[in-house]
């Protein structure tokens, strides 16, 4: 409900760099929300769980986002185009796409959040993974991570400076994402105004504005120097905004939404945000029903194939009551399966024992950031990721890196073959086929394989190679793909950051 009234409150000023004045909305709803983005990939994921299982990754989702997601703008439309041509995530978040470090993941965190409540670890898992679709390697990934993290905390911890402590852990505190939220964190503490507090934000995080359309930044922040900026670079100032609105909103409905979305911006995705994290921390009977009768309690789409899935496929929820059961059906399952100490009750519940430190980062879920060059692919016993040093392009006469870490997951130490079944063409170094001994899990780091390969000719536009590794005396064949694309016309490749 929250997402709903915050999405349709700031969906009229939408990208637009300059300080609004709302207090309410200022559209007539006509009994529902207007559809928004960043709901509708929410709802998609929720059906992939439901068909899938709950033990899914980005490589499943990819398969669900060129089937269902219909936009071809920035981030939605760069990631579809590179997964079509057989780019796995993260690669397909990060090659040529100039809005990696934009806000299309974190909009999407709440489901994340809401099937794995009170346990940020969890949920850090599935925001990473969902968002190196789109956005690779960028600012995007950590804003999902950080709204994920805090949105799961919200379940047992209301307390906004410990939950914004919480979110932090989990992402690099030298990213962008970070840095905003540590600013507007300041400006509040420090008693500065919400309006000082988004100019610090735009003054030191700022990204550019909306395809550089100059009817879409007000005249005051041009004269403050608030004109110019990175194009897609929107993560870390919108985050920032987002906790403006939190922060100064100090715990009133009306003033967290309408102060989220009155610092511009993407103001319905800071918005719907805002709401939805209120939602979290106090419920919906915290939300004043003269916000939630204008717009009823039906859902609207804007993005989604609605040929399998809705009209004809029927799989949609229609409002947000079927929404909240079948996402609780799916924690219970995430609950169930990884032996949580949680229950889910109809009453609060004395949380006064819980330890803030408990919900922090710790160094095995660091890990999850660790893979944002290359896919990982995982197996019963081992799990195998590639690094690209120089970006997934094989060139005429130039050597192309590929950094393979093999991580043995189970208990026992093992042999591990390796096989190249690659075009004869190819030059393989140091060999197409070998042997490395791989410990325990509880023993030893990764096993790290280093292998360059080179070509006269690149035959094709993108050219496909297999590394098989199998393991003495047990029957499992792992075969990782790997995907070369002909990088003749490129100057350089992708640099990793």
């Amino acid at each position: 409900m929250g997402k709903n009234i915050g999405g349709t409150l700031g969906a009229p000023f939408e990208w637009k760099r300059q300080v609004n004045n709302v207090s309410f909305y200022t559209q007539d709803p006509g009994g529902e929300p207007l559809p928004n983005d960043d709901l509708d990939i929410q709802l998609l994921w929720l059906v992939a769980l439901e068909e899938r299982g709950i033990e899914i990754d980005a490589h499943t989702l990819a398969e669900y986002w060129v089937l269902y997601v219909t936009p071809h703008w920035s981030e939605y439309g760069t990631a579809k185009t590179n997964m079509r041509s057989g780019f796995m995530p993260p690669l397909s978040g990060t090659l040529n796409n100039d809005y990696k470090d934009s806000c299309g993941a974190f909009i999407r965190s709440e489901i994340w959040a809401c099937i794995a409540p009170g346990v940020p670890n969890i949920a850090a898992r599935f925001a990473f993974q969902d968002a190196i679709l789109d956005h690779g390697d960028g600012e995007g990934v950590y804003a999902e991570v950080f709204c994920a993290t805090l949105e799961s905390a919200a379940f047992v911890e209301n307390d906004i400076f410990k939950l914004i402590e919480i979110g932090l852990s989990y992402i690099p505190s030298e990213c962008g994402v970070a840095g905003a939220v540590q600013e507007a964190a300041s400006a509040f503490k420090s008693g500065k105004s919400w309006r000082e507090a988004r100019d610090l934000i735009l003054e030191k995080h700022r990204g550019g504005t909306f395809f550089n359309m100059p009817d879409h930044i007000s005249q005051e922040d041009r004269e403050k120097g608030y004109g110019e900026g990175k194009r897609g670079f929107d993560a870390p100032s919108n985050i920032g905004m987002l906790l403006i609105g939190l922060l100064y909103g100090q715990g009133d409905f009306a003033k967290t939404v309408c102060t989220a979305v009155n610092c511009g911006e993407d103001t319905d995705c800071t918005g719907a945000t805002a709401g939805s994290i209120f939602g979290l921390l106090h419920g919906i009977e915290g939300i004043p029903s003269e916000w939630t009768v204008p717009i009823g309690r039906k859902i609207k789409t804007a993005c989604l194939n609605l040929g399998e899935l809705g009209y004809f496929g029927d799989q949609l929820p229609a409002d947000i009551d079927d929404l909240t059961w079948r996402v609780e059906r799916v924690a219970r399952q995430v609950i169930l399966r990884n032996g949580l100490d949680i229950s889910l009750a109809n009453a609060p519940t004395d949380l006064s024992s819980l330890r803030v430190d408990s919900l922090l980062s710790d160094e095995t879920t660091k890990m999850i950031l660790s893979h944002v060059h290359g896919p990982l692919y995982r197996f019963d016993f081992f799990d195998f990721g590639l690094d690209y040093e120089d970006g997934p392009f094989l060139r005429d006469g130039i050597p192309c890196t590929i950094r393979v870490k093999a991580y043995n997951t189970y208990k026992v130490q093992a042999n591990l073959n390796i096989r190249w079944y690659a075009p004869e063409e190819w030059r393989i170094f140091p060999a197409r086929e070998g042997r490395t001994f791989s410990l325990p899990a509880h023993l030893g780091d990764a096993v790290e394989l280093t292998f360059q390969i080179e070509t006269d000719h690149v035959p094709s536009n993108v050219n496909r190679a297999v590394l098989e590794f199998t393991v003495d005396g047990r029957p499992t064949v792992m075969l990782v793909p790997i995907l070369l694309a002909n990088g003749n016309l490129r100057a350089i490749g992708i640099q990793p950051t």
